[in-house]
C-alpha cells in the first residue's frame, strides 16, 4: 500500500479531490486534515498559509493513475504530492482496500 499527500487551501477543494478520487476508485480512502498552517518559501518570500491536507491511501496499481489525477484536477500551480510505500499494513485494512478499489467507479 501507499500514502500520499497534498494540500490545497480551502474545505472545499480537499473535499472536491476526496471525493473525485475514491468515487473513480484512484483509491481506497482519503482522510482530510485541517487546517494545518504551512510556512514554506516561493518566488523568493517566506509565505504562511492555512491549508488542508489530504492522505490517500492506494494500492500500487492506483499509484500512477492517483496520481495523473490530483496533478491534473489540482489547483495549485505546484502541488505538493508525496508518495511513500507502507512498511507494514494490518491484513484487515489491506484486504479491506483491496475489496473497496476493486469496486467498479460511480
Amino acid at each position: 500500500m501507499f500514502i500520499a499527500w497534498t494540500t490545497v487551501a480551502t474545505r472545499q477543494d480537499a473535499d472536491r479531490l476526496a471525493t473525485g478520487v475514491v468515487s473513480r476508485g484512484l483509491a481506497a480512502c482519503v482522510q482530510i486534515e485541517g487546517p494545518v498552517i504551512s510556512h514554506y518559501r516561493w518566488e523568493g518570500r517566506v509565505e504562511r498559509a492555512e491549508e488542508f491536507r489530504l492522505t490517500c491511501k492506494c494500492l500500487p496499481e492506483q499509484r500512477s493513475a492517483l496520481e495523473a489525477w490530483i496533478l491534473a484536477e489540482h489547483p495549485y500551480e505546484t502541488p505538493e504530492w508525496i508518495v511513500v510505500r507502507a512498511e507494514h499494513v494490518a491484513e484487515k485494512y489491506l484486504s479491506w482496500a483491496r475489496t473497496s478499489s476493486s469496486t467498479p467507479p460511480l
